[in-house]
């Protein structure tokens, strides 16, 4: 059962990887701005983020991989903060010495987004609703301005810029992370070499609007949440837990779960034809690792997130053609063959059209049963394909 919860917690940043690492301890770093105006047109005083490094910047400072994170993820994507550290970094199969990223020959840039999940973990530096606003001097909540993935994306150039960077070898990132990628291409095409979206889309279209809808619907149902003026009283930890519970599931696949738990009880003596308090174990260890991630995480962060992701069109434009067309990246395209969340169909999508306007695009599928989560757990089947398109 350990190894099971291990499985799950990946999604949420409880991550259950191989006893090595990327060599070295990882120190995490801030990037503070004094303010940042948002596409929308707001503007957000004293914004900060995390980050943290791998490997060594060169002279000419052109050896960059900078890696976007997943929607309940954080820039913590290879090594240790300490030796000590259970388990080191969710990609860290392909980040380090001799691995596909290699930090040898690559100076490797992951940063925290603004409204980050994980405001209650000291080792993640965001800024979003749970914020306090200078100006009132209390949290934000809802009156956080709406932000996008090009507001990432813009906040994570400025923190380029202030390291002097102004080439980037390539940009990589799983699902969120891969949307990132997407948006980075568009944004500053001059500036971007490669991407490597990982189990993601060019867009969010009207089946992912929908889904994202579904997972925040818990929350702002949770009468705590008190339409995101919570802060200092009871969270809505209950409607929060609901929603992880549903985007884990989401992320897996069927043949994972009839794999890891078939239809097992949670407890051997307790038959669930026999009381509603009984559960297959499926049920019970859902709801155990959404409750544990609720309690660290922040319910209006989860909100601004969704928005973000609903939001998402490459380029921001009209249509994903169109948005597209701005692209002038060589691109490697890396779905999940079992991904019941972003579709290898919304993958080949996109490469279809950039093929279209002439770009160099390739694929490689991610085998197994895994769902999307093997754009994370099993992200090393990709690496020899990521070895090479980083080296070509």
């Amino acid at each position: 059962m350990n190894r099971l919860v291990g499985c799950l917690t990946v999604l949420v940043l409880l991550v259950a990887m191989p006893a090595w690492a990327y060599d070295g301890i990882v120190e995490k770093k801030t990037f503070a701005m004094p303010a940042y105006t948002t596409v929308g047109g707001t503007t957000i005083k004293g914004v900060r983020v995390g980050y943290e490094t791998y490997g060594t910047l060169n002279a000419g400072r052109d050896n960059v991989i900078l890696v976007a994170h997943f929607y309940s993820g954080n820039s913590h994507a290879a090594g240790k903060y300490a030796a000590s550290d259970p388990a080191p970094g969710y990609w860290d199969a392909i980040i380090g010495s001799g691995k596909p990223a290699d930090t040898d020959r690559f100076f490797v840039v992951s940063s925290d987004t603004l409204v980050n999940l994980n405001v209650k973990d000291p080792k993640t530096i965001t800024t979003g609703p749970a914020s306090i606003n200078s100006d009132t001097g209390r949290p934000y909540g809802m009156s956080f301005p709406i932000v996008t993935i090009r507001d990432f994306v813009n906040v994570q150039k400025a923190l380029l810029d202030s390291l002097g960077i102004k080439k980037l070898h390539a940009v990589m990132g799983a699902s969120m992370g891969a949307l990132q990628s997407f948006e980075w291409a568009a944004a500053y095409p001059d500036m971007v070499e490669r991407i490597v979206p990982v189990i993601g889309a060019a867009e969010l279209n009207a089946f992912g609007i929908g889904w994202l809808g579904v997972w925040a619907a818990p929350i702002m149902l949770d009468p705590r949440w008190n339409k995101g003026d919570y802060y200092g009283q009871e969270e809505p930890v209950e409607g929060l837990a609901l929603a992880l519970k549903i985007v884990t599931l989401h992320a897996r696949h069927y043949g994972w779960a009839s794999g890891a738990f078939g239809r097992k009880w949670a407890a051997a003596e307790r038959d669930p034809a026999k009381s509603w308090d009984n559960k297959f174990a499926i049920e019970d260890t859902l709801d155990k690792i959404a409750l544990a991630r609720a309690r660290a995480s922040d319910a209006n962060s989860f909100l601004y997130l969704a928005k973000a992701n609903q939001l998402f069109v490459t380029g921001g434009k009209g249509s994903l053609e169109e948005g597209l067309r701005d692209v002038k990246a060589r691109v490697l395209l890396v779905p999940a063959k079992s991904d019941l969340l972003l579709f290898p169909d919304y993958s080949r999508q996109a490469m279809e059209i950039l093929k279209r306007h002439g770009n160099r695009v390739q694929y490689f599928e991610i085998e197994g049963e895994g769902g999307h989560l093997d754009g994370v757990l099993s992200v090393a089947k990709a690496g020899e394909a990521i070895r090479k398109f980083l080296s070509e």
